[in-house]
């Protein structure tokens, strides 16, 4: 019970992750120590898998897909997702440095802890970093698309978006901002229980999760250190995205004219500048900034701990 409340709980924090865009889920999964596991499990359904759940062989097949440790997992990401989508509404209209600092300093965090468990650093290690940084910038100065409501448009961000999600460094809720669709698929759509949009982005997310997952558990396995040094790169180049003091620019439509959803502006991408006055809001955020930094390495130190405890 205790393990599977671990898993619940972690599951919670990338459902967190994948809601806010500039956030990774995958980065959440990768510095709390399940981002293999993860991507080993989902790689596991294949037609072996099929076989064995088709013909009432449910052990087999839930030992062959980790499926407790999955459905625990994704139970506590659905959680988070629904519950959350209304929460971060309030808190990103109403208390956005607040907000964008308290993630700032949980990412930046992260980058030590997942560098670390590179074994040795060379050349290539390094390259591959410095092409994941300049990556991942490239990808946050984008100009984003405009909202698109067709079935395979969906379909494709289902794809491209979880994709995202469960790469380190990558946010599937700012990559849905580039294509478009994040105000229609994550707020809109999960807060209105609109299945018409929710369908073909779940049918692309579970076919994308799938494939794409055999190709990450296959570069992991064989280039894992040049693999981290690229993940640990998206992860410090997506900082630009979390600055906390940063202007808006919002999407607007082929008229010119602003994109307004529920009574709100869309952000279509962000310009960081330097804090425009150092007073109390200021400090509050830069306290919330090293409050998030504090929770990254906590949530080390224990996991180290249940390490040695396990050995």
């Amino acid at each position: 019970m205790k393990e599977y409340t671990n898993y619940f709980l972690k599951g919670i924090a990338v459902g967190v992750a994948n809601i806010i865009p500039g956030v990774s889920g995958g980065t959440i999964a990768l510095i709390t120590g399940i981002f293999e596991r993860l991507i080993n499990a989902i790689k596991s359904f294949d037609i072996t898998a099929a076989r064995l759940f088709f013909t009432g062989k449910w052990k087999a097949f839930a030992e062959k897909t980790d499926f407790y440790f999955l459905l625990t997992l994704f139970v506590g990401i659905a959680l988070a997702i629904i519950a959350l989508a209304r929460v971060f509404d309030y808190l990103f209209r109403d208390y956005p440095v607040y907000i964008w600092s308290y993630f700032f300093g949980l990412v930046l965090a992260s980058i030590y802890f997942v560098a670390k468990t590179i074994d040795r650093w060379n050349f290539v290690v390094i390259l591959m970093f410095v092409l994941g940084t300049a990556f991942a910038v490239f990808v946050s100065l984008i100009n984003p698309a405009a909202e698109n409501s067709n079935f395979w448009y969906l379909f494709l961000c289902g794809i491209v978006a979880i994709c995202s999600m469960i790469l380190p460094g990558l946010s599937g809720s700012f990559v849905l901002i580039l294509m478009g669709n994040y105000q229609l698929v994550a707020i809109q759509a999960i807060n209105n229980h609109e299945l018409s949009i929710l369908i073909p982005v779940a049918l692309g997310a579970i076919i994308g999760l799938i494939a794409f997952s055999h190709l990450l558990s296959w570069v992991f396995k064989k280039y894992k250190n040049p693999t981290i040094a690229v993940l640990t790169g998206f992860i410090l180049g997506s900082l630009n995205v979390l600055w906390p003091w940063k202007t808006a620019e919002y999407l607007k439509n082929s008229a010119g004219d602003l994109v307004i959803k529920h009574g709100h502006k869309i952000v279509a991408r962000y310009a960081s500048i330097l804090p425009p006055q150092y007073d109390k809001v200021f400090w509050i955020a830069v306290v919330i900034m090293v409050l998030g930094i504090l929770s990254i390495t906590i949530l080390e130190l224990l996991a180290g701990k249940e390490a040695e405890d396990l050995v």
